[in-house]
């Protein structure tokens, strides 16, 4: 058995398609790449589509409950301060995260769709996934998988005064490195 190498795309059902697509165009800066009255397929890569969204008939809606299924799916940035333009950008356009946390291994800020779907927005803390994976086998990963609440304003601020990416990527919760008496 092999895994595959990427995850392709993602569909949703929806009874608003063109809600849908414009979400998914602002929040993505993706672009339809092919579209009519019952589906679309949009991109924001070199992929033929990340997200294809199907109106074929009205379907029933989701319910306001948690339930089982699937949860969110999450899309990541290089760099902390393009998930922070994006966040102000798409602010601008009155679209406004439910959530922004600090999970550890990642930096995130959570959307929903004009359908109730959760997106996840991110930037990684570390250079490689092993990392991040051995960050999550330590103390403050056990204590919280989840994660801390963040303000993007604050992030934003110590960004723009300097302080260095590892320190505002580090979880409050977190010991000082072993290395380094400062934050």
């Amino acid at each position: 058995m092999s895994a595959p190498n990427r995850l392709a795309h993602i569909v949703f059902r929806t009874n608003n398609l063109q809600g849908m697509i414009d979400w998914y165009c602002a929040v993505l800066d993706a672009h339809v790449v092919f579209a009519n009255s019952k589906i679309a397929f949009l991109t924001y890569d070199e992929e033929h589509h990340r997200i294809a969204l199907i109106a074929t008939q009205p379907f029933a809606l989701k319910s306001d409950l948690p339930s089982v299924g699937f949860y969110h799916a999450a899309f990541t940035y290089n760099e902390l301060r393009t998930l922070l333009d994006n966040h102000d950008r798409l602010l601008a356009q009155g679209v406004r995260p439910w959530r922004t946390m600090n999970h550890g291994p990642t930096m995130s800020f959570y959307y929903k769709d004009p359908d109730g779907n959760d997106i996840e927005l991110q930037v990684d803390r570390f250079a490689n996934a092993l990392d991040a994976q051995q960050w999550m086998t330590g103390e403050a990963f056990a204590r919280d998988p989840i994660g801390l609440l963040v303000d993007p304003a604050d992030l934003r601020r110590r960004l723009d005064a300097g302080e260095s990416f590892a320190s505002i990527m580090r979880r409050a919760d977190e010991a000082p490195p072993a290395d380094s008496g400062s934050p």
